[in-house]
């Protein structure tokens, strides 16, 4: 068992107490001083990284965003340069994903490390202009960065860093909610017809990821760019880190490399259940499917499964995927904007569809048919991650559909229930 480091991002004495495992990269040698003189020990004096080296550094290694998308780090770095010369920098540290913490621990830990990765793009794009962006609901997290900042601006760091304060909510954190929150404007996504990195905040290009993937650019850059691909697998070096269990009061954050097989990551009863993958936007791995894989993007989408933002969440024993499946649909459903069809309508009638599964009203047919309806139509995709997830439940469980049709649910007979029982 490596090392623990216990965190609260709470910063209070409620809220989720977070375990944070010592890892091999990010991770390493956790220790309760996250201060920046402790840092520079560690890590030594800022480099100065030419735009060209930096973008070659990063697409040899396949840097991908850790947010969800996985989308080239050194493309949305390419496009912010090239789209023009008034650049901006934004470090998204909201999560809005209540069941993710993985940028919280690297706050509470590492926030030096971060601040780090976001400098050195700034650095590269020539501009001093560095907005970081903090979780509203999440005050212990905000806190760890104000002092990191304060510290560096006490440093004498020629940077001008922006703090901002996210809404609670799971789309307060969405690329184009933040650009809004930036803009003065309510936080919630918007329609956009360039990426951000194109036409962002004030339509400068700006350069806006989370947390993890800005340290992963300090990490490169420190170890070297032949060091960092030595780690992980020859078609996905580094690591990545994984919230697992994050609904429950002691979520745990770990580092892993690509190539670690998920038997390493979970335990064997833990296996032998659904596993939501990805998070609320991700998708259902059947029981047992996640033990002859590897924590790989691409090879966990072959399997048809998707790593998202690296939230893992094991069915607690006793529940069940489609009454799981309903719970998590009515609440992204109550999550949305509510500023475009696919959210206002499309998600309160799969939430009732999916709730009518669950009750045993074989509506199958129709789910689907919605779930297809509301993908690709919204302003963000808050939509398609919601219909995505209902539309594993419907792949993988048409057998516990039937039970549940038949008045019945195995999954509560099998964990936590024994002998025959009907749920109605």
């Amino acid at each position: 068992m490596n090392p623990v480091l216990r965190v609260r991002p709470s910063g209070g004495p409620g809220g989720p107490l977070l375990d944070v495992r010592s890892g091999p990269f990010l991770l390493r040698d956790l220790v309760a001083d996250p201060s920046l003189g402790r840092h520079r020990h560690r890590a030594g004096p800022l480099a100065r990284p030419s735009l060209h080296g930096l973008v070659e550094d990063l697409a040899g290694a396949d840097v991908r965003g850790r947010g969800g998308a996985g989308f080239p780090f050194a493309t949305k770095l390419r496009t912010a340069a090239e789209a023009g010369r008034r650049r901006e920098v934004v470090v998204n540290v909201s999560e809005g994903e209540p069941a993710s913490f993985k940028d919280a621990a690297l706050a509470l830990t590492r926030p030096h490390l971060v601040l780090d990765g976001a400098a050195l793009c700034a650095r590269a794009l020539g501009t001093r202009r560095v907005h970081v962006v903090l979780p509203g609901d999440r005050p212990g997290v905000a806190a760890a960065l104000r002092r990191a900042v304060a510290e560096r601006v006490q440093d004498g760091e020629r940077l001008r860093w922006r703090l901002h304060t996210t809404d609670p909510g799971f789309v307060a954190g969405q690329g184009r909610a933040v650009i809004e929150l930036l803009s003065g404007r309510p936080n919630l996504p918007v329609t956009a017809w360039a990426p951000e990195a194109r036409a962002g905040y004030r339509g400068r290009p700006t350069l806006l990821s989370n947390a993890e993937t800005f340290a992963h650019v300090a990490l490169l850059l420190g170890a070297g760019s032949a060091s960092y691909r030595t780690s992980g697998t020859a078609d996905e070096p580094g690591s990545r880190l994984l919230t697992i269990g994050g609904e429950s009061g002691r979520p745990v954050v770990v580092e892993a490399t690509h190539g670690t097989p998920w038997r390493d990551l979970l335990d064997e009863p833990v296996l032998d259940r659904p596993v939501l993958v990805g998070g609320y936007h991700g998708t259902w791995a059947a029981p047992g499917a996640l033990r002859d894989l590897t924590l790989s993007r691409t090879g966990m989408a072959a399997a048809g499964l998707t790593l998202g933002a690296g939230v893992v969440l094991p069915l607690a024993a006793g529940d069940c995927p489609v009454h799981r499946t309903a719970a998590v649909t009515a609440y992204l459903a109550g999550q949305s904007a509510g500023r475009c069809g696919p959210c206002r309508n499309g998600l309160p009638a799969l939430t009732d569809g999916v709730r009518a599964l669950d009750e045993g009203v074989d509506v199958s047919a129709r789910v689907g048919e919605l779930t297809r309806t509301v993908t690709g139509r919204g302003a963000c995709a808050h939509p398609d991650g919601t219909a995505r997830m209902v539309r594993s439940m419907l792949a993988l469980f048409g057998e516990e559909l039937d039970a549940h049709a038949a008045g019945d649910c195995t999954y509560r007979h099998a964990d936590a229930l024994p002998g025959p029982r009907s749920r109605r």
